[in-house]
């Protein structure tokens, strides 16, 4: 009987830390510039961090761009590998050791 009473008091308390991180204003939480919003407002920064925090967020946000075009950059550069192969019917090993012996030529 107390095992029971136990197990429904665990169940109900994992059910109010559910229903908590749901309404709480987290920033992990935050899915758009609304719930963002009002999680920054709730910190009550001064002009002089909210500024700081500005500059970080853009700073980030370009590194982040950066990464990404490298990423597509890279993929692309795969992609044409690959057309490459198949255009003159050899591995994508061969077109990379015939680009490296062209390179090294020069």
């Amino acid at each position: 009987m107390t095992t029971d009473i136990d197990l429904q008091s665990a169940i109900a308390a994992l059910d109010e830390y559910g229903y908590d991180k749901k309404v709480s204003t987290d920033l992990e939480q935050a899915r758009n510039k609304q719930q963002m919003g009002k999680y920054i407002k709730s910190l009550d920064y001064s002009l002089r961090r909210l500024l700081i925090l500005q500059e970080t967020v853009n700073e980030l946000v370009e590194e982040k761009k950066h990464q990404l075009a490298q990423q597509e950059n890279i993929q692309t550069y795969k992609t044409k590998i690959i057309n490459l192969s198949r255009e003159f019917n050899i591995s994508y090993d061969e077109v990379l050791a015939l680009m490296s012996s062209s390179k090294s030529k020069n």
